[in-house]
């Protein structure tokens, strides 16, 4: 079986690019799809996201695939994954969106790793073009806790990295530049996490119920979350179906339906999950790692 592995580590500027697939014809009944690649990647790798897109299109005849290239060229792109506010990276691909005469009617959207909580981010903000379809592909939408594993080349810029959230995750400076700070979540010091978290707080609605988030939210029509239970990237792995670590301490995890997020449903998961719209799959392995025979059989009829 032939095994995808989706790296999701590594490194800086602006400016929105895309890679497309074959533009579709007037009777193409197929719905577009976006990907957005996670951190540490691009979305050109012929080795992760050049090599998903790829085979998409080889499965789904005509289909129009946007692979997200948050930059001038991939290096940028990967850099920009570590170091360009979260929130201008949204506004960014939200215009992009917005231009593309084929996404009009709608589209789908599939996230890798931190690219699906950016997603879910251009659902809530920008409903025009609107997003019929969100797959998480072991998205962190509840934060992270804990510094991924950065193996090999990586690990100079994650040593840098976690030095930065230990002296100060939620200082104006380190939100303002670094990406993995703004989605850091301390159970440990919630009211700073609530007051100061530039992108995550706000998507998550901790400050003040946004009800445009939550209307937007609610108009998918699918939110599937994947979760793989050899996780050893994310901390905690519940986070990838929307779980996390209980306020006050750093060892129990409490489910999406345990958490006063979908309690006081403040963002329209309660009633999305009552409705049939929530899906949440698990599977073996590390972190994005999965068989082509896993992804035809489990995601992609939610892009046929």
């Amino acid at each position: 079986m032939a095994v995808l592995l989706l790296s999701s580590l590594l490194l800086a500027v602006p400016v929105l690019l895309v890679v497309s697939g074959p533009v579709p014809g007037s009777s193409n009944k197929t719905v577009p799809l976006i990907l957005w690649h996670g951190m540490g990647d691009s979305c050109c790798n012929p080795l992760s996201m050049g090599a998903i897109k790829k085979m998409i299109e080889q499965e789904i005849a005509g289909i129009y695939v946007l692979s997200l290239m948050i930059g001038k060229n991939v290096v940028e792109d990967t850099e920009n994954g570590f170091f360009l506010d979260v929130n201008h990276q949204v506004s960014m691909v939200c215009s992009q969106l917005a231009q593309d005469p084929n996404l009009q009617g709608g589209y789908n959207a599939m996230g890798f790793s931190q690219g699906a909580q950016f997603l879910r981010a251009v659902a809530q903000r920008c409903p025009s073009p609107p997003m019929k379809k969100l797959i998480s592909v072991g998205g962190q939408h509840q934060g992270v806790y804990g510094l991924p594993r950065c193996p090999g080349e990586s690990s100079h810029v994650c040593d840098m990295i976690r030095e930065a959230l230990n002296r100060g995750a939620y200082s104006d400076l380190v939100q303002k530049h670094l990406v993995q700070a703004q989605y850091w979540h301390d159970p440990l010091n919630d009211d700073l996490y609530k007051k100061h978290s530039l992108f995550l707080a706000d998507i998550n609605q901790e400050r003040s119920v946004n009800e445009t988030y939550k209307k937007n939210l609610q108009q998918l029509e699918t939110f599937v979350m994947v979760k793989f239970l050899q996780d050893s990237v994310v901390d905690p792995v519940d986070t990838e179906w929307f779980g996390f670590l209980k306020t006050g301490q750093a060892k129990v995890t409490e489910t999406l339906q345990e958490s006063d997020l979908y309690k006081q449903d403040r963002l329209g998961l309660a009633a999305m999950d009552k409705a049939g719209k929530l899906v949440f799959l698990a599977t073996e392995g590390d972190h994005l790692q999965f068989s082509k025979e896993w992804f035809d059989a489990n995601l992609l009829p939610y892009l046929r």
